[in-house]
């Protein structure tokens, strides 16, 4: 029993809520009462001391492996230039011994003064391999050593992109070489921000792998395993369907397939119905362009449909989204669109109308703004707009793309609802949400805590509902709980 909770609630003034015992039985919530009602009983009594309790939190987009490995990488995410990336590279390659390359991760090249060059990179690097991967996964910054070593070539930039860098970024950081201990680390770390469940879209045989990991105690979780097309067919001769079982504990289960079709701001890729900033539009390119040609896509959608698996679709451009919405409407099927970045006004209805959930990651609006000023100028006002789908009655759910953002949901909650972050001014404040709309799209769209609830739940230090955006950025969480065990406590 949880004794002396508050339930947090938007619809409490401050200093008027009433503490409550709320009893856990069997992996839910099966009373709340005022103190001191419950019958004497075994049960475990944990005295929450006056602080909140809200549903547990998740994070609806992971790449979980992908930010496993990140955690062991040079960090880059706050580099702003070339030349602040090359020290960063030049220091890792005096530190590291000969024959190991060098990993690094979270750089953004869309605003750098001057662009890459694979010259600059070879001659602050040297015969070591070095790769280095882009925040948002697009795009990849390869010394001569590295591409060598897994037999590329690029142009004299040293970028590959999109297709070409996917098709070699597992060489850089195999997962086989992480430790169920890694996975363990990871997750507790999530646990400790209240975190009680991840959609793993990381591009593996997620339903294979994810059994094996909770059976070896990697349990601080509930998943929900996605399905990539290279791993659709084995999955529908299997039968299995996206909400279905797969472990004992029952803490993983079947997610959507996930289809990317197309590719990012930053990397200009993102398909959109206008040309980007400072490209001739006469190019074949300027506007971005699908990654999966859209009848590809409708026949993957198609072949999950029949199958009884949902769908996820990468889209970020205005044109991606549009098309497909365009086939979710003509399949008349269940699914996200995710990230839903850059939309058109006239498509925020049709999420609405079509039931397609918009399972966005609000950190990233936080990343990109001023890109987006640069290469979208006059048309960020569409630009993540969580306020305008919320009042069209669009289902949002909310995620990190982790390694992309770090597996914190508080960051996407305090993005949401401030739409700042390090003093700036908020980016079109317009398209701020409140808390706890924010929360229920961090939660799988549960308010409140309520009997008959699963009791995976957040007990936290500070009242969420009357909290700044950076104080939901630090949110202290004192406890977490899955079906009624802890998984993180610090009380």
């Amino acid at each position: 029993m949880l004794k002396d909770a508050v339930i947090a609630s938007p619809g409490a003034a401050a200093g008027t809520e009433a503490a409550v015992d709320v009893l856990v039985s069997g992996g839910v919530v099966v009373a709340i009462s005022d103190p001191g009602q419950q019958p004497n009983s075994a049960a475990e009594v944990v005295d929450l001391a006056g602080r909140w309790l809200i549903p547990g939190l998740w994070d609806h987009h992971v790449h979980f492996t992908q930010w496993v490995i990140r955690r062991q990488r040079i960090d880059l995410t706050h580099t702003g230039s070339a030349a602040e990336v090359l020290g960063l590279a030049r220091q890792a390659v005096q530190r590291t011994p000969a024959g190991k390359t060098v990993v690094g991760f979270g750089f953004r090249d869309g605003l750098w003064p001057r662009p890459a060059r694979l010259s600059e990179l070879d001659a602050a690097t040297g015969d070591h391999p070095v790769a280095l991967i882009a925040g948002d996964l697009h795009c990849m910054w390869l010394n001569s050593a590295a591409q060598q070593l897994v037999g590329v070539r690029t142009d004299e930039t040293g970028i590959l992109r999109e297709a070409e860098s996917f098709a070699v970024m597992d060489r850089f950081g195999d997962p086989a070489d992480l430790t169920l201990q890694d996975y363990q680390d990871a997750a507790q770390a999530a646990a400790a921000r209240g975190t009680v469940g991840v959609v793993d879209f990381e591009n593996a045989d997620n339903t294979a792998l994810w059994p094996y990991r909770v059976a070896q105690g990697v349990n601080q979780l509930r998943v929900e395993a996605a399905v990539w097309p290279d791993y659709l067919a084995q999955t529908v001769d299997a039968g299995l369907r996206t909400g279905q079982q797969l472990d004992d504990s029952g803490l993983v289960r079947v997610g959507p397939l996930k289809v990317i079709s197309d590719g990012s701001l930053n990397t200009r890729t993102a398909w959109c119905w206008e040309p980007y900033s400072g490209l001739d539009s006469s190019l074949p390119d300027a506007c971005g362009g699908p990654t999966v040609p859209p009848q590809q896509v409708r026949e993957l959608m198609r072949t999950a449909r029949d199958a009884g698996i949902d769908a996820a679709i990468h889209a970020i451009g205005d044109r991606a989204n549009t098309e497909i919405l365009d086939i979710f409407e003509e399949l008349s099927m269940r699914g996200s669109i995710e990230h839903a970045q850059l939309l058109r006004w006239e498509d925020v209805e049709r999420f609405a109308r079509l039931g397609v959930t918009a399972s966005v990651q609000p950190e990233h609006a936080m990343d990109d703004r001023d890109v987006a000023e640069v290469y979208w100028p006059g048309r960020t006002d569409r630009s993540f707009p969580l306020r305008s789908l919320e009042e069209a009655g669009v289902a949002l759910r909310f995620g990190s793309d982790a390694p992309v953002a770090p597996l914190d949901p508080w960051l996407a909650v305090a993005a949401a609802v401030s739409r700042s972050r390090d003093g700036r001014d908020p980016w079109h404040p317009e398209q701020r949400i409140a808390v706890g709309a924010a929360l229920a799209a961090s939660s799988g769209g549960r308010t409140e805590v309520s009997v008959g609830g699963p009791a995976d739940l957040a007990v936290l230090e500070r009242n969420p509902y009357l909290s700044t955006g950076d104080q939901l950025r630090s949110m202290p969480v004192a406890a977490t709980l899955l079906a009624g065990r802890f998984t993180h406590r610090a009380l």
